[in-house]
């Protein structure tokens, strides 16, 4: 995330500039590469450097939320925006699927992979090499993609009148800078709302995880990493239906800013709901948290189509790429201290199950041990009645 906040502007100006086309071969072709190197890794500081390779050189996604809006007329546009915010988010979601069932086969698929053989020796190969395998054929495929940005030959600039000429060059130079853009408050606005929203929905994909392996003693589910990709496959799933054939119905009949704001507002009680599904267990746990996981996921992609929408119609055709290059500046600097900020977050909540404002660290263990048990132990019953002795005195 770092490096592409570093190389998005640049990316942008490169696809108004030389066509979208060149710009997503590029990007996919650095995915083949750097993605199967970080397979390779052998250290920390390898995996680190691959990682920011494939950031830096990939401007991917901004130019592809250009070319989706210019491929589309402007009544399927939110079509064309929802099916790369559904690509994006199945990514985020079968991504981790994929390396919860793929990551360490010596261990998992102890009778196929030998610990000697080469996924063996590097434990996540297998899930970044399938990656990297289907990147390829996306490279290939996209050879035979229309460019959307037209040149005009110098005859046909010539065929119109020199003043009219001047003027409009004179105005696409001015339009075309960075400064323009950023005076743009429309599409700074929508910016905002989508950089600020993409740091909750990082910070929520980092702590999905860790919450779901964490034991029971600590708020958390007790889940292996293949129950997390069963999860997170079935929400791929759900959302590819949903983005498909019911954005587009809701985005025309509310418009982009009112499904924005329902999503924003859905989501609060939505996401405060999950440590009381940590409650559950068996089967209705596994239930509500795929029902929960879905909603979520919807919800957000439902908000970022809205603001990406927003931006692309807040622009002409020939800033567009510099426009999204601007987002994804922003939007990666968001992402590149999710991570951190949702892990540290988790890492200092569970620290303080004692403390007055979580949950009480005694009182939750009382509960697991009445779930555990199926009824209550006679010592449970006297803990419970000191804690409850005690309780004022705090």
């Amino acid at each position: 995330m770092i490096g592409r906040a570093l190389t998005s502007v640049f990316w942008g100006m490169c696809a108004d500039r030389y066509g979208r086309k060149p710009v997503i071969t590029i990007g996919t072709s650095t995915v083949v590469i750097f993605n199967t190197l970080f397979g390779f890794s052998v250290n920390y500081w390898m995996a680190i450097i691959t990682r920011f390779l494939l950031g830096s050189l990939n401007g991917l996604l901004g130019p592809i939320r250009a070319y989706a809006c210019e491929l589309f007329r402007e009544e399927h546009q939110a079509l064309g925006l929802s099916s790369i915010s559904t690509s994006y988010g199945i990514g985020l979601v079968i991504g981790p699927a994929l390396g919860g069932f793929l990551a360490q086969p010596a261990e998992k698929f102890s009778s196929l992979v030998s610990s000697d053989s080469l996924l063996g020796r590097f434990p996540y190969l297998l899930p970044c090499l399938c990656i990297s395998i289907f990147a390829l054929f996306v490279t290939t495929g996209a050879i035979w993609l229309p460019e959307t940005l037209h040149f005009h030959q110098k005859n046909e600039v010539e065929s119109t009148s020199y003043v009219v000429d001047a003027e409009e060059n004179t105005n696409e130079k001015k339009d075309s800078t960075l400064i323009s853009l950023l005076k743009n408050w429309p599409l700074m606005s929508s910016i905002i709302v989508y950089s600020v929203f993409s740091l909750q929905n990082m910070a929520y994909s980092e702590i999905f995880s860790l919450w779901a392996v964490s034991p029971r003693s600590l708020g958390g589910l007790s889940y292996t990493t293949e129950d997390v990709g069963i999860v997170l496959s079935i929400t791929g799933l759900s959302l590819l239906l949903f983005q498909m054939a019911l954005y587009p119905i809701a985005e025309r009949r509310f418009g982009p800013i009112m499904v924005v704001r329902m999503s924003g507002v859905l989501s609060i009680p939505l996401l405060a709901s999950y440590p009381y599904i940590a409650m559950l267990s068996g089967f209705m746990l596994f239930f509500t948290l795929s029902c929960a996981s879905i909603v979520r996921s919807v919800l957000s992609v439902c908000i970022t189509t809205g603001t990406l929408m927003l931006q692309n119609k807040a622009v002409d055709q020939h800033q567009r790429g510099a426009a999204n290059g601007i987002a994804m500046t922003l939007m990666s600097i968001c992402k590149a201290i999710g991570p951190a900020c949702g892990g540290a977050l988790l890492s200092w909540s569970q620290k303080r199950l004692n403390a007055a404002f979580l949950p009480d660290c005694l009182s939750y263990k009382i509960y697991i041990a009445e779930k555990e048990n199926g009824q209550m132990c006679q010592h449970v019953l006297k803990i419970r009645e000191v804690f409850n002795q005690i309780k004022p005195l705090k």
